[in-house]
C-alpha cells in the first residue's frame, strides 16, 4: 500500500460552498483546505453545491481529493420569518436539509477516521452521535454575536435578538459537547467557549493571510491625500447588519469630523448587497462615498486607499480582513471588536479607536502624517510575514485533527 493510501481519511462537512472564497469563514476554511491538500490526510469536502458547479473545478481540485455534494437551495425569507418559532435558531433552521443530511450519511458509511464540521449550524446535518474521532470548527461564539445585537437594538428587534441568543446559546452548547475537541479562532474565543460551555478539549488555531496574493502596495498606488483629501476602504458583507450598522456609524457620527478637517475626504466601500437605505443616506448628502457592491478582486480598492477602516461593535471570532489589510500594507484603525482576538498591539501595528471622537482622531493622525502611516504599516505587514500564512494556520488546524485522532 502508498503511503498516500495509508494516509487517515478526514470528512469536512461545510453547511456552505466554499467558493467563491467571498466572506469571512469561507476564507478561513478554504485556505485551511488548500493548505492542508496533500498533507497528513486524505480529505472529502461534504457541502451543498450551486447549479453551476462546473466553474469551479480547479478550486475544488486545490482544497480536496474528494467531493460529496446535494443541491445548494439557499433559504427563503418565508422560511426564515417561520423558523422564528423554532427551537432552533433561524441561523440554523436554514442549514437543515435532507438532502444534506443523506449525503453526510452516505459518506459517514465509508468510516472515515476523523470527521471535521465547519461552524456549529452544520451539526444539523451530522447524526447525534459520530462513530470516528469528531471535531467542531466554530468561527465565532455564535451565542456572543447575538447577544451582543440585542444589546444594541431596542424594541422589537431587541426582543427578537434576546430571543435567538438564549436559543442560540442552548443549540451551541448541546453541539459543540457532541465533538470530541473543538477548534476556536483565537485564543480568546478559546476561553470564552471554555469557561461558558465547560467543554474538555478546546484548541485555538491563528487566522491567517494569503500574503503572496495580498502582496504589499507601494504607498504610491494612493495619490497623495494632500491636505484636504484621503481615502478610507472598509470591505465587507453589506448584508451583514453588523456591517451596515458600522458604516452608519462611520457616516453619522465619525464623517461630519473628518469633513470638517479634510472637505475633499472620500471612502470605498466594498461588500455584496449594500441596503437601498445606505445608498440613499450618502446620495441624499451629497457624501464621497462610492457603494461597489461586490468586485472580483478587492486588492486595487485597498492599494488606493490611505486608511483601512473596520467600525465594528458586534460580532465574534476574529475579522480576516484586518490581516487582509496590513498585509497589503494599509495601516488599520479598528474598534476593540474590530480587531478582536487577533495577536496585534495597538499603536505599533493598527489604532485602536471605540467611539466616535477617537475614530476620527485615529483617521486625521494617519492622514496628517505619512510617515506614521508608513510605519504602521509596515509594522502590520512584518507581523503577517513572521506568524500569520495560511500555511502555517493550516499545520496548526491539521496537528489539532491528529491529535483527536491519537486519543480516538
Amino acid at each position: 500500500m502508498s503511503a498516500r493510501a495509508a494516509r487517515p481519511r478526514l470528512l469536512f462537512v461545510s453547511p456552505r460552498f466554499l467558493f467563491p472564497m467571498d466572506q469571512g469563514g469561507k476564507i478561513r476554511t478554504g485556505n485551511i483546505l488548500r493548505a492542508m491538500k496533500g498533507g497528513a490526510f486524505e480529505v472529502t469536502l461534504a457541502s451543498p453545491a450551486p447549479a453551476d458547479i462546473g466553474r469551479f473545478a480547479a478550486d475544488l481540485d486545490a482544497a480536496c481529493d474528494h467531493f460529496v455534494s446535494w443541491p445548494e437551495r439557499p433559504p427563503s425569507k418565508i422560511g426564515r420569518a417561520l423558523s422564528l418559532a423554532s427551537a432552533i435558531p433561524v441561523a440554523v433552521a436554514g442549514d437543515r436539509s435532507a438532502e444534506g443530511s443523506a449525503s453526510v450519511a452516505r459518506a459517514l458509511a465509508d468510516k472515515p477516521d476523523v470527521v471535521v464540521v465547519d461552524f456549529p449550524h452544520a451539526g444539523v446535518l451530522v447524526p447525534e452521535r459520530i462513530d470516528a474521532a469528531s471535531v467542531m470548527f466554530t468561527h465565532n461564539v455564535e451565542a456572543e454575536i447575538f447577544e451582543r445585537h440585542a444589546a444594541r437594538t431596542n424594541g422589537l428587534w431587541r426582543l427578537v435578538w434576546a430571543d435567538q441568543s438564549r436559543k442560540m446559546n442552548r443549540f451551541e452548547q448541546d453541539t459543540l459537547r457532541r465533538f470530541d475537541a473543538v477548534i476556536a479562532v483565537s485564543k480568546r474565543d478559546a476561553e470564552v467557549l471554555t469557561k461558558r460551555y465547560a467543554l474538555p478539549v478546546v484548541a485555538e488555531i491563528d487566522t491567517g493571510v494569503d500574503l503572496d496574493f495580498f502582496a504589499p502596495a507601494p504607498p504610491q498606488a494612493a495619490p497623495d491625500p494632500g491636505a484636504d483629501g484621503g481615502t478610507l476602504v472598509f470591505t465587507a458583507t453589506m448584508s451583514w447588519a453588523a456591517n451596515v450598522e458600522g458604516i452608519h456609524f462611520l457616516l453619522d457620527e465619525v464623517w461630519p469630523t473628518l469633513l470638517a478637517a479634510r472637505p475633499k475626504i472620500g471612502a470605498v466601500i466594498i461588500g455584496r448587497n449594500p441596503p437601498a437605505a445606505l445608498a440613499d443616506k450618502i446620495r441624499q448628502r451629497g457624501l464621497n462615498v462610492t457603494l461597489t457592491g461586490f468586485v472580483e478582486d478587492i486588492r486595487p480598492y485597498v492599494a488606493r486607499s490611505h486608511v483601512y477602516v473596520i467600525p465594528l461593535f458586534v460580532g465574534s471570532g476574529t475579522r480576516i480582513k484586518a490581516f487582509e489589510a496590513m498585509a497589503m500594507g494599509r495601516p488599520v484603525v479598528s474598534t476593540s471588536l474590530g480587531i478582536e482576538g487577533l495577536d496585534v498591539t495597538d499603536g505599533e501595528n493598527f489604532l485602536r479607536a471605540d467611539n466616535a471622537q477617537e475614530f476620527s482622531r485615529a483617521i486625521l493622525s494617519l492622514l496628517d502624517d505619512a510617515a506614521m502611516r508608513h510605519r504602521i504599516a509596515g509594522a502590520a505587514r512584518r507581523l503577517t510575514e513572521e506568524r500569520f500564512s495560511w500555511r502555517t494556520v493550516a499545520a496548526q488546524f491539521e496537528a489539532i485533527c491528529q491529535r483527536a485522532l491519537e486519543r480516538r
